[in-house]
């Protein structure tokens, strides 16, 4: 095991911490303030995004979350204008989480199992990442679908392969080929979870995630695959044929 030097595990210690306030304070927002988003899903995306971009998401949170929430409307009755790129942040944003929480189970599995594919953990932790960020997008797609009835699985898998696989897909390419080069090329070791610099390179695995998605969120966005999560109405506009 190569031993990793010691500017690296304080800064990844700082960054983790960072995150993990950051994250602290959304949550605080929502159950303490009570502040709550009126799509609660959006309760899990913005402290989860907090995780891995820190104040950056707790800025954009308070721009943009916070004042759609019913609390906040009642006092200042109308939220403020979102600038155009918003909407794709904040769905980029959505489809983030559900890499996120991928990476996170994925890898706790992985490696409580000690599963490997020729003799490298890192490649059963690709699939079970992929797999537990495609399942969470569903399970996401599944609790909005309160009106599908008992079509409400079918409703919600149809949604998430129609929005959102390929930004997922998208995502856990550019964070998966990050976690191969940092293996690979930089540490020449399989990184441990149990270290504060593994997760430090998942973190920024993430934003590098987040930018590559984006623009195939837009195009969804645009498109009309996808609707703006997060107001009180949710509309989709379709082009005609």
């Amino acid at each position: 095991m190569i031993l990793q030097p010691t500017w690296l595990v304080v800064l990844s210690w700082v960054v983790l911490i960072v995150g993990l306030a950051s994250t602290v304070v959304i949550v605080v927002d929502h159950l303490v303030l009570r502040y709550h988003q009126p799509a609660k899903v959006m309760e899990v995306v913005w402290p989860a995004s907090a995780l891995y971009f820190g104040p950056a998401a707790v800025l954009a949170y308070r721009q943009w979350g916070r004042p759609q929430s019913p609390r906040w409307l009642r006092r200042h009755r109308t939220p403020p204008r979102r600038p155009p790129h918003a909407g794709t942040i904040i769905e980029t944003l959505h489809c983030a989480t559900h890499c996120l929480i991928g990476a996170i189970v994925g890898t706790l599995f992985v490696f409580s199992l000690s599963l490997e594919i020729l003799e490298k953990r890192l490649w059963p932790e690709f699939i079970a990442d992929y797999v537990f960020a495609v399942l969470t997008g569903i399970a996401f797609r599944y609790f909005t679908e309160a009106g599908a009835g008992g079509r409400r699985a079918r409703a919600a898998i149809r949604r998430f392969f129609r929005g959102d696989l390929l930004s997922v897909s998208v995502f856990e390419f550019a964070l998966l080929g990050w976690l191969a080069v940092m293996e690979f090329v930089v540490f020449h070791e399989t990184l441990q979870p149990s270290s504060p610099v593994f997760w430090f390179i998942v973190q920024l695995g993430l934003i590098i995630g987040f930018f590559a998605a984006w623009p195939p969120t837009l195009w969804l966005v645009r498109s009309g695959a996808k609707a703006e999560p997060g107001t009180p109405q949710q509309v989709v506009v379709r082009r005609r044929p």
